[in-house]
This record gives C-alpha cells, sequence and structure tokens, in this order.
C-alpha cells in the first residue's frame, strides 16, 4: 500500500485516482474548486467532473490544501491541464517530498517554449530526472471510470521508478506496461492530438473511412519523425503510447480533440467548437507547438501545419487536405 497524491480532480485525474485507490494504495485528490474536495471527500462522488461513477472507493479523499496534499505522498500524481502546468506546479515546489516519485498525465507541447511536459514538470519542480515518470497511452477516461479492459505505458528514465509506479496502477482491468523512453511517450501523447483534430474534421466534414486512415497513417509517420529528431526510440510510435492512443484518440467521440475537429468539419468556427466543446481542447494549443518543433528540429510537419491554417484562417477540410497532400507524388 502507498500514499499517493493526485493533482488535479478532472476526469482523467479523479479516473487514475480510482485506479490508484482500486490497486489498494490510500489516494487524496487535489483540487482548487470547494465544490469538487466536498464531494470526493464527504460523498465519495466527483458530480462536476466525473459523474458517470456514482461511488468511488472508500480510500479516496481529497484536500484544496496544498501542503496537506502532498505531506505524506510517495508518489505525487499531475493531472492539470498541459497549458496551466507550470504555473499551478510552482505553487508545490517547496512542497513535494523530497523521495518522492512525480507521475505527469498531462500530454501536450508547451506552448511559447515548445517544451514536452516532462521538461516543464521537472523544471517547475526543480526534479531530478530520476524521480520523473510519464504515464502515456489509450486511455479514454469515461471507458476506465468504468472498469474496462485498457492498458498504458509507463516511463522514466530509472527503472525502479517506472516500476514502483506500475505497480501501483496495476489492477485487474488497468495493465501498465513499463518504459525508459520518456521522450518517445511524451511526444506521442501530445502530437497524436493534433492528428485527431485532422481526423475528427474529416468525420464533420462526412468523409468516411479511407479518409480517416489516411490523415491516421500520414500523421503516424509525421510524428514519428518528428519524435525521432527528438530523440525517441521510433518503436514507441508503434506501440501502445502510439498507434494504441492514436486509434483511440482518432476514433471515439469521448475524444475532447476529435470531438472538437468534428465540430470544425461541420462549420463551425473555433469560437463556436470551444463554446459547444466546453472549453479548447489540447490539440489547438498544441498545433502550433508542432509546427514550431518541426522547423527547430528540420523535420516537415505537413499535417500540423495544414491544422495550423485551420485554426488561424478557417480553411475548409477540403483545403486541409488539400495542403496536407499538395501535388507532388513523392515515395511514402
Amino acid at each position: 500500500m502507498t500514499n499517493v497524491t493526485v493533482l488535479g480532480a478532472g476526469a482523467w485525474g479523479t479516473t487514475f485516482g480510482q485506479v490508484l485507490a482500486d490497486a489498494g494504495n490510500d489516494v487524496t485528490m487535489w483540487a482548487i474548486e470547494p465544490e469538487i474536495v466536498e464531494g470526493i471527500r464527504d460523498h465519495h462522488h466527483n458530480g462536476v467532473r466525473l459523474p458517470s461513477v456514482e461511488q468511488l472507493p472508500a480510500n479516496m479523499t481529497a484536500t484544496g490544501d496544498r501542503a496537506e496534499a502532498v505531506r505524506d505522498a510517495e508518489i505525487i500524481v499531475v493531472a492539470i491541464a498541459a497549458q496551466a502546468a507550470r504555473r499551478a506546479l510552482a505553487d508545490f515546489r517547496d512542497l513535494i517530498p523530497e523521495r518522492a516519485i512525480v507521475v505527469s498525465l498531462m500530454k501536450g507541447i508547451e506552448r511559447g517554449t515548445n517544451k514536452r511536459m516532462d521538461e516543464v514538470v521537472r523544471e517547475a519542480l526543480d526534479l531530478p530526472e530520476n524521480r520523473f515518470v510519464a504515464v502515456s497511452g489509450p486511455n479514454l477516461s469515461k471507458e476506465i471510470a468504468a472498469r474496462e479492459p485498457s492498458a498504458t505505458v509507463v516511463a522514466s528514465t530509472n527503472p525502479y521508478a517506472a516500476a514502483k509506479v506500475a505497480n501501483a496502477c496495476s489492477t485487474s482491468y488497468f495493465h501498465p506496461f513499463t518504459s525508459t523512453d520518456v521522450i518517445g511517450l511524451e511526444m506521442c501523447g501530445s502530437l497524436k492530438n493534433v492528428v485527431a483534430l485532422a481526423v475528427g474534421m474529416a468525420r464533420g466534414a462526412g468523409y468516411g473511412e479511407n479518409t480517416a486512415a489516411m490523415i491516421e497513417t500520414r500523421g503516424l509517420a509525421e510524428l514519428t519523425a518528428l519524435g525521432k529528431a527528438a530523440g525517441a526510440d521510433p518503436k514507441t510510435f508503434a506501440g501502445l503510447a502510439g498507434v494504441g492512443d492514436l486509434i483511440a484518440t482518432c476514433g471515439s467521440p469521448l475524444s475532447r480533440n476529435y470531438t472538437f475537429g468534428a465540430n470544425l468539419g461541420k462549420g463551425l468556427t473555433v469560437e463556436e467548437a470551444t463554446r459547444v466543446s466546453n472549453g479548447v481542447a489540447e490539440g489547438v494549443p498544441t498545433t502550433d507547438a508542432v509546427v514550431a518543433l518541426g522547423d527547430q528540429l528540420h523535420v516537415p510537419t505537413p499535417l500540423a501545419f495544414a491544422m495550423s491554417h485551420v485554426l488561424h484562417e478557417g480553411i475548409s477540410c477540403e483545403q486541409m487536405l488539400g495542403e496536407l497532400f499538395g501535388t507532388e507524388i513523392t515515395a511514402e
């Protein structure tokens, strides 16, 4: 049994907290919203972010006090919106126990710095590399919250840390695999959101399976090339964190990125899609970051470039696909 704290009680944070509790750990959720803290602590229910789960495990509690949340934690899980992570984590910098392992569930590239979430977390908390772990895979929160069979990848340059976190989140329905390729895992988790936007847009515009498969496979090739240039192992992109996450995110209306893209494909503007989707999908700010990262690493990013034109210039799905493939015939 391990004392685990989850920072952020959104849908995925709360779901992962339930997984950890089901695995036999004592779990403390931290949230800034008093109603969420009260709901989890007093009623074992997060009616704001995860209403589909009527009763959270008894070994889950919650607090809004930062120091109290992390005081006795052996594992600290970060489940905060990617673009707000650096600012939010600054308040925890001097509170984290010196031996605690910090785990990131976040998927994204930080706007303005083009840094991965592992870089953001380690910088914000002044955390050594051997105490950082990333978790990513085909993990749609609502399905895992319903305890449907799922798997994920737990990555760290420190095999002991990866094993400790994997053991802490292993249940009869949630199976973790371990990896040492943190860069690959992070790149897979963030870049696939841009692909999901494009696939969702194609679906919303009325295109079928061939178009979706075309976008997914070319998108996978693009993010693999970008990941390899950043130092990732290309094999990671063929596994759960790469192809697996891409299939789940590009094929389900449970994915915010897919749904956001579908609304764009139906003709909604970015502002309208944001209102309908109750917020901006992570793939939106990530798109420009991917383009910038491609320029930095000298890797072509035609899909991200085309989606950037969708988001900033409002081009149609047909125009986006035209930009993606151009007129020149090249080798695959």
